[in-house]
């Protein structure tokens, strides 16, 4: 079915390029199959012809020497000498070596003849002349050929002068047999007991009547074989009564004329000459690979078959340049037409949505007369006198995926809305309309719909699927928002604006949501009141590097506008981006700062924010990064201010009134914060740092001069010599004047080494 759809969309030149090279392929098909069988069917019957004149040629040399062996066996029964062998008891062995040397002379002229056997039933000897093997006189027990004896006992079960195929040991150890044609002659006359009086056994080699009778390799194909006058298949090696075998009789023995077949012989599909019965009531019957006489008709069917890919090919490319070139200028029209149907239809398609656009939006009047002919002009089949009801369908995250596609957008609109008809008409009647910022809007008319399509979890259940549809094939998602029924189109323009404001409330349900637009609304029972004071509590903890009590406030702030209509979320938004560029700006002026995530840089339109859980993104965004660059402002300018003090007391460490209390004094800073903040960074505290600085000057001073241990005390901002004396020996074990001898000793033994040197 695709294919004909397709092959009626192409243009006139491929239309007729098709129909010539299917015609031309076709016809090179036909063709090639017919002569492949007529061909197929010539070769075999000349293969049977030529079988059936070597199967012919193969029974004549049979009669020829059963004629021969009947002629031989007339002129030893005339030869007295061989007579004495067949008639009298106990020859002597003159006349036995006489007789034997007769028929050895028969075989050497006659090399045809493999042996001869003359048999006196009087006696227990057989008598053997033989080209090869036994030859002589041999006892019934003796005998290579058991056979032979089975056969005499038997005569009468063979016709006279009829060649009896079959396999002679050549000797006693049976090593080695070979294909003979037998032909037994017997006198029987008078015999009370119709028991033999004599007989001559003439054995003639099988290779002398055809080299390809019987044989010895493993396969049948390819050979000739016979079927006696009983039926059997002889010269078929030793298993000739399997199954394959015996098929091939009974077929055979079915068509009392000369012929051929094609069937399975040895496993392999094969080709079966056979002739009619002769004189002697045999058959013939050759045995030829199918497979080896059709090569080379397999090989002219392949060499057809090229040449017919070669044509078709070459037909395909000539026929596409010719007809390309001959039939452009209908190509060129046939294209402006389709160009011409596709504006005309993208014409009527905008047409279409700007009028049911209008019409939404309350930009064109409603007058049922005018609509009834509007909607019959465009071919909207929407009763406007039946219940309807309306669904938005709003794109989820539109903000980021109208910068991410851009132009691409209106496409993706468009397959949302052929999804949306898709489903929707498949119960209602369903018109989808373009609006801005990622909106679809979809009329559902409920006119003939049954009391299962009119129920809600119906309704449910097809926004449900359309949800579905558009993430698997477009991966967008959608939040619906839809209406109650109605029957007034006067009401459409009421419906739509309330499937808006209801979509507004995927701020609290998030994204994908399906909104009743009764259900969802939140009546203005009461008038929301922004909590200015908790604004300042939240300004505060900012300010402070508090993000958990802040966050803790924007939560609690957002969670009570679930129970006021959507227009106390939109009012909060706007005033908290207020009140965070209000606090950003003044850490960014008092801190040197500044935030990437500031507000009135980072956040987009209060109405882009489409979920609370967007506006917590933002929300913690903007108070990690004001944790982070307060925290680290801070922090620096402490290890500034531990530097300042450090630096002071270097220098005013003489000052007697050096203190807690004057450093906090010369940095402006309270003495209780100061303090904290100096043991916090230094471990120590600035008391201790102050006196540990007066003792390591009064420490150098004692070593390096000779002042007297008031004026250094005095130099050092200690006031009092005791208490200077009390503190040094606390510090270091030794009192002011001990530390001074010990440094003078170290300087005198010093100073007395490289004289001892």
């Amino acid at each position: 079915m695709r294919l004909l759809t397709a092959f009626r969309q192409m243009n006139l030149y491929m239309k007729l390029l098709l129909g010539i090279v299917l015609v031309t392929a076709v016809t090179l098909t036909v063709a090639s199959t017919i002569l492949f069988f007529y061909f197929n069917r010539i070769a075999l019957g000349q293969v049977y012809r030529s079988d059936l004149d070597s199967l012919e040629q193969t029974s004549r040399e049979v009669r020829t020497m059963t004629e021969s062996a009947q002629t031989l066996t007339f002129q030893m029964y005339r030869n007295s000498t061989i007579t004495q062998l067949l008639y009298y008891g106990a020859p002597n062995v003159y006349d036995m070596v006489a007789a034997l040397s007769e028929m050895n002379n028969y075989i050497v002229t006659m090399p045809y003849i493999d042996s001869v056997y003359a048999y006196n039933p009087n006696t227990a000897n057989v008598y053997i002349a033989a080209a090869h093997g036994q030859n002589g006189q041999y006892a019934k027990s003796e005998l290579a050929d058991k056979d032979i004896l089975t056969l005499l006992e038997n005569y009468t079960a063979y016709k006279p002068l009829v060649p009896i195929p079959r396999y002679v040991w050549t000797d006693e150890a049976h090593s080695e047999r070979k294909a003979v044609y037998t032909y037994l002659f017997y006198d029987a006359i008078s015999s009370p007991d119709n028991s033999l009086n004599s007989a001559i056994v003439v054995n003639i080699d099988a290779d002398w009547i055809h080299k390809d009778i019987g044989g010895t390799g493993s396969s049948k194909i390819g050979q000739t074989f016979i079927i006696d006058n009983t039926g059997k298949l002889q010269f078929a090696d030793d298993d000739s009564d399997d199954k394959d075998a015996g098929e091939l009789v009974d077929r055979i023995a079915s068509r009392p004329d000369a012929g051929y077949f094609v069937g399975r012989y040895a496993g392999e599909r094969s080709l079966v000459s056979y002739t009619q019965a002769d004189d002697m009531d045999w058959r013939y019957v050759r045995v030829s690979s199918y497979a080896a006489l059709t090569s080379k008709v397999e090989d002219m069917r392949r060499t057809t078959v090229l040449i017919t890919l070669g044509i078709l090919v070459f037909g395909l490319l000539l026929s596409w340049i010719q007809t390309r070139r001959l039939y452009a200028p209908i190509d060129k029209m046939a294209n402006r037409v389709n160009m011409l149907e596709v504006d005309r239809r993208n014409n009527l398609f905008s047409v279409r949505q700007t009028y049911l656009r209008n019409l939404v939006l309350g930009r064109e009047p409603i007058n049922p007369k005018t609509l009834r002919e509007r909607f019959a002009a465009m071919g909207i089949g929407f009763d406007i006198q039946g219940e309807y009801r309306i669904a938005l369908l709003g794109i989820d995250g539109y903000p980021a995926f109208d910068e991410a596609r851009g132009p691409d957008v209106h496409v993706y609109k468009y397959a949302i809305m052929n999804i949306a008809s898709e489903l929707a008409n498949q119960a209602y009647q369903a018109e989808t309309i373009d609006l801005e910022e990622g909106h679809v809007l979809l009329l559902l008319g409920m006119s003939g719909v049954s009391a299962e399509q009119l129920d809600e979890t119906y309704m449910r259940s097809m926004l449900k699927q359309i949800q579905n549809a558009t993430r698997e094939h477009l991966g967008l998602g959608l939040s619906i928002a839809y209406t109650a029924s109605d029957r007034q189109f006067l009401h459409l323009g009421a419906l739509y604006r309330q499937s808006a404001e209801a979509l507004k409330y995927r701020f609290h349900a998030g994204l994908g949501a399906i909104l009743y637009a009764p259900d969802t609304i939140v009546p203005p029972v009461k008038e929301y009141r922004y909590p200015a004071d908790r604004e300042r509590r939240l300004s505060e903890a900012v300010l402070a590097g508090k993000t958990d009590e802040a966050r803790a406030i924007c939560a609690e702030l957002l969670g009570e506008t679930r129970h006021y209509p959507i227009q106390a979320a939109e009012e909060l938004l706007a005033r908290l981006k207020a009140a965070f560029a209000q606090t950003l700006t003044m850490l960014e002026r008092n801190h040197g700062i500044e935030f990437a995530n500031h507000p009135d840089r980072h956040w987009p339109p209060t109405s882009r924010i489409e979920t609370r859980a967007e506006a917590d993104a933002l929300i913690g965004e903007l108070l990690s990064e004001a944790q982070i660059k307060v925290e680290g402002k801070r922090k620096n300018r402490q290890e500034d201010l531990i530097v300042q003090i450090n630096e002071l007391i270097s220098r005013q460490y003489g000052n007697p009134d050096l203190s807690l209390n004057s450093v906090a004094e010369q940095m402006n800073i309270s003495p209780s914060y100061v303090g904290r903040l100096y043991k916090q960074y230094t471990m120590k505290t600035i008391v201790d740092m102050i006196q540990k600085v007066r003792l390591e000057h009064a420490m150098t001073l004692l070593g390096e001069t000779h002042m007297a241990i008031a004026e250094i005390a005095e130099r050092t901002g200690f006031t009092n010599t005791s208490y200077f004396h009390r503190i040094f020996k606390k510090h270091y074990g030794l009192t002011p004047t001990d530390y001074r001898k010990s440094e003078e000793r170290s300087g005198a033994e010093e100073a007395e080494r490289p004289e001892e040197a």
